[in-house]
């Protein structure tokens, strides 16, 4: 999808739990996680508003979310 420069990686053990999908949902201010019963659905058609406020990464487990840039900051 041109344009984006982030995308978001939640691994395989949180992104089948409800629980964890729902705090996700609740801490992205622009909506690109959503809780579905079955766990956590990246809403990629949203990843381009991500203001890299590392919410998400603070309401999973350590490591279970990344924010991964793909770009070059230099």
């Amino acid at each position: 999808m041109p344009g984006l420069f982030i995308n978001v990686e939640v691994s395989d053990e949180v992104a089948g739990d409800a629980e964890i999908a729902k705090k996700l949902e609740e801490s992205c201010s622009v909506d690109i996680f959503k809780a579905t019963p079955k766990g956590v659905q990246v809403v990629e058609e949203n990843l381009d508003e991500c203001v890299l406020c590392d919410l998400c990464i603070a309401a999973a487990p350590e490591g279970s979310v990344r924010v991964v840039k793909l770009y070059d900051p230099a």
